[in-house]
């Protein structure tokens, strides 16, 4: 629960980062908003969430994000009251510590979105937590930005170290059962500090470069490893993607190409690769490639890159 809400925090400083313009940002507490479910004796559902969140991001990517465990809002007084004594041991806060790559993200124009992926270290009642997840970003507007999780997070309280204290309310409450994993939702906006914001000149709406982030092009390329290997000789469903950069089309030894990709005469290029990865199908008619190609440009731009720095 309170690990998800840091996950959210993170991800809505990388978003923050990604605005060189500003130096600083606070957490609009009004508007953010972290809930949790649970379910008892197997089959009554509840939503829970937490009133008292700060918070901030530096312009050097720092974050920091606090909850106020006291703040706990489970719509029963005496629940409220148990949670924080057997599940939070009296812990008056929750920290959240992230380091944010601002490269990660794009500068964002106003009414513009992304999906980022976050990481950081979560401090609860004496544990450290590491955390990451996947998020989405809008830019509400010059001086705001609105982070949610992308997916339902489902966190695991044994991972959190809140065994005891959710067998503990189970006692107490004289329940059979309390699900063991908790479905985490976020919710987090961030001002621009004021006087950066009166300061701080329109978002840049500047194309991205074609030469993206080869990290971030590695986890795009998650999605190709099912079928490629950039090793060389290592063929799989697809062939090995070794040397890619420059090279011929059909060029790995050993792998039976359709006709179509074989008599094509493409080089691969950034440029050929970003036509291709974008509609396999389309822009090579007949060839035998399943997938149907990535979505989002800024993907495709950054496993290029990620393919040039590996060729």
């Amino acid at each position: 629960m309170y690990k998800l809400k840091n996950l959210m925090t993170a991800a809505l400083f990388a978003a923050l980062g990604s605005m060189a313009t500003a130096d600083s940002w606070t957490l609009n507490a009004d508007a953010s908003r972290i809930a949790f479910g649970s379910v008892k004796k197997d089959t009554v559902g509840e939503v829970h969430s937490f009133e008292g969140l700060s918070g901030t991001v530096g312009a050097d990517g720092a974050a920091e994000i606090e909850i106020d465990l006291s703040s706990v809002e489970t719509l029963i007084d005496i629940r409220n009251e148990r949670m924080v004594e057997h599940v939070f041991k009296n812990a008056p806060k929750a920290m959240l510590n992230a380091q944010i790559d601002m490269a990660e993200v794009s500068a964002l124009a106003v009414g513009a979105s992304t999906v980022v992926d976050a990481t950081g270290n979560v401090e609860l009642a004496g544990n450290v937590l590491e955390l990451d997840a996947e998020l989405f970003v809008l830019r509400v507007s010059e001086s705001q930005v609105l982070v949610s999780t992308n997916d339902m997070i489902m966190l695991s309280i044994a991972d959190m170290g809140l065994t005891a204290g959710i067998d503990k309310l189970m006692e107490l409450a004289k329940l059979p059962s309390i699900t063991r994993v908790s479905p985490v939702t976020l919710r987090l906006v961030f001002d621009m500090d004021e006087k950066k914001a009166e300061a701080a000149p329109a978002a840049a709406t500047t194309e991205v470069a074609l030469a993206g982030d080869p990290t971030a092009g590695k986890k795009v390329f998650r999605k190709c490893k099912a079928c490629h290997s950039l090793k060389e000789g290592k063929n799989g469903a697809g062939p090995s993607l070794h040397g890619i950069m420059g090279a011929a089309v059909a060029q790995a030894d050993g792998f039976r190409y359709s006709k179509a990709m074989a008599d094509s005469g493409v080089t691969w290029t950034a440029e050929t690769l970003a036509g291709y990865l974008a509609d396999p199908k389309g822009y090579m008619p007949g060839n035998k490639m399943a997938f149907r190609g990535l979505r989002k440009g800024a993907d495709i731009e950054n496993v290029i890159a990620y393919l040039a720095e590996e060729s």
